[in-house]
């Protein structure tokens, strides 16, 4: 399999799990602090960050296995990134959208 289809399955694996994880997270910090107005308009919005967040994600892993993930030991290095980096882009997710307003909790 070329490095290209390696990206592409990557990919699609990892954008939408770290949406997923990163709407997970944000629905239980709203939970706790009692943020927005119910359940369906919470659930609406998780949906819509969530997809951004896949997107980003998805193509953040697809590049780094595109073009950093050549060669023999570049592989384990991409996947370290894109790792890192998801990591980063759900704590980042999470800090700036769990208190929306300044609603402090």
């Amino acid at each position: 399999m070329t490095e290209s289809r390696w990206g592409c399955a990557v990919a699609l694996v990892a954008g939408p799990a770290v949406g997923v994880l990163g709407s997970v997270l944000l629905a239980g910090g709203w939970r706790a602090c009692g943020v927005g107005v119910n359940g369906a308009a919470n659930g609406l919005a998780l949906i819509f960050y969530g997809a951004l967040l896949s997107v980003i994600a998805a193509v953040w892993w697809g590049v780094l296995i595109r073009y950093v993930g050549r060669g023999r030991w570049n592989l384990a290095v991409a996947l370290l990134g894109g790792t890192v980096g998801s990591a980063v882009m759900v704590w980042i997710f999470v800090a700036l959208l769990q208190v929306p307003h300044g609603y402090r909790c």
